[in-house]
């Protein structure tokens, strides 16, 4: 069957809102689809390449942001500590195993969240899900849980702002290797992990100086004091998509334009659903969430779907087993597409698997179910001889109290009520995934 842009329109769909004005939601995507880009072709193709390298192990990838963005909590500082804490890590990681990171944020357009129910129910009162900022509000009331499509304007507006203050830090000297100690949040400064980070800085000044020495400096070798943080989300509304989906002029072919990378969720994998039906005709990088229910030749058939000219770096497929369960589930699947000779980007997303609800009402991840996911998968790897490409992880730049455990900052179920902010589902704070990255860091040596 021939691809358009809107073809996806003629497919089954899931986690869709019901938009009550239907003429508002044409107006809205009206609009969308004449305004700029987020994003260009070219820097996609940039993309695919570093996706390419990471597959064949000359790279390494950390993708992680917010499970979702909100209207409410968008601030430069929260974008800036983001920022911050991708750089750290990656400078962590790439002292430690000698390869360049690609960085990934969930970012500039992570505002729409699939859910379990369609419903939720509180004190007797039943009202429609909360599906992110984008569709509608998160207070418990009729009126605000009623999917707004204005709001679709409103996250293209902040994903816009975003992505510019990313460019200014990328490019404007936050991101100079003579600025590493700077990068050191103020909150993990007194932590064991905080001062483990700036042991590896005075490192990195060391070297920083002997370049210098020889003549090569910030001034005149760019990759010392620039560096690339691409965009990703999960492509959940499909009618904001569509509107952000344009042709290339140089190669006519379609690119969405809202982020560098796209990815389909578990719950909208289906072969014959529209998600699948929209991705396969963009040419951006695009990853797929492999859950515990994905079958072997499950998996190589959506594959061929979505990469037939099995492209490198095309397509990320992203694990989220569980810690308990990816040594059973995981071995026959990379089995299986190692034998059909596709090519595929695997990384690892230890967060959706492990979620679990607190003996206080909250819900939360435990830092070693999450650790113990990340080793497996790289044992696994190892064992079939193929490459652990990378993490996917929920997480933050601020001092949240939203996942329990790690040696950093040891969160228990009674410190969770504490600074639990997240709009969804619960993140690292910037203590804990830092701490993630010396670990993995260790897994090089």
């Amino acid at each position: 069957m021939s691809w358009s842009v809107d073809s996806w329109r003629k497919f089954p769909i899931k986690q869709q809102p019901s938009y009550g004005d239907k003429e508002a939601l044409a107006a809205v995507e009206r609009d969308l689809s004449s305004f700029p880009p987020l994003i260009f072709a070219g820097e996609a193709r940039n993309l695919k390449e570093d996706l390419a390298r990471a597959a064949r192990g000359e790279a390494f990838i950390i993708q992680g942001g917010d499970c979702a963005e909100s209207f409410a909590a968008f601030n430069a500082e929260t974008i800036k500590n983001l920022f911050k804490l991708i750089l750290q890590m990656s400078v962590v990681v790439t002292y430690s195993s000698g390869k360049p990171v690609v960085k990934i944020g969930r970012v500039a357009g992570q505002f729409a969240k699939p859910r379990s129910s369609d419903f939720e129910e509180k004190d007797g009162v039943k009202l429609p899900s909360y599906r992110g900022d984008i569709i509608n509000d998160i207070a418990f009331s009729a009126e605000a849980r009623e999917p707004d499509p204005y709001r679709m304007v409103r996250a293209y507006y902040q994903s816009a702002a975003t992505m510019n203050l990313l460019r200014a830090f990328s490019r404007g000297g936050l991101a100079d290797l003579n600025e590493v100690h700077r990068w050191n949040l103020d909150f993990i400064k007194s932590h064991a992990i905080g001062k483990k980070y700036e042991e590896v800085s005075c490192q990195i000044d060391k070297t920083m100086k002997f370049l210098k020495a020889v003549g090569i400096n910030s001034k005149n070798t760019p990759q010392l004091r620039q560096t690339n943080v691409y965009t990703s989300h999960e492509a959940l509304l499909l009618n904001y998509e569509e509107a952000l989906t344009r042709i290339d002029s140089i190669s006519q072919d379609w690119y969405n334009t809202s982020a560098h990378m796209l990815w389909i969720g578990d719950r909208t994998r289906d072969l014959n659903e529209a998600h699948i039906e929209y991705f396969r005709g963009i040419k951006n990088p695009i990853g797929c969430k492999v859950g515990p229910s994905m079958q072997p030749d499950e998996l190589v058939e959506l594959i061929t779907a979505l990469n037939p000219d099995n492209e490198e770096g095309k397509l990320n497929l992203i694990v989220r087993m569980g810690a308990s369960k990816i040594e059973e589930l995981f071995p026959p699947l990379l089995k299986a597409v190692k034998e059909s000779g596709k090519n595929v980007v695997w990384t690892i997303d230890p967060m959706h698997g492990n979620v679990e609800k607190s003996s206080t009402g909250f819900k939360t991840r435990e830092f070693d179910n999450i650790l113990s996911e990340v080793k497996s998968f790289f044992k696994i790897h190892k064992e079939h001889g193929t490459v652990a490409a990378g993490v996917h992880l929920e997480m933050t730049g601020e001092d949240v109290t939203e996942c329990t455990g790690s040696a950093s900052c040891s969160i228990t179920v009674d410190d969770l009520s504490s600074r639990y902010h997240t709009q969804c589902d619960p993140r690292l704070n910037a203590n804990q995934a830092l701490e993630l990255a010396f670990l993995i860091s260790e897994i090089f040596n």
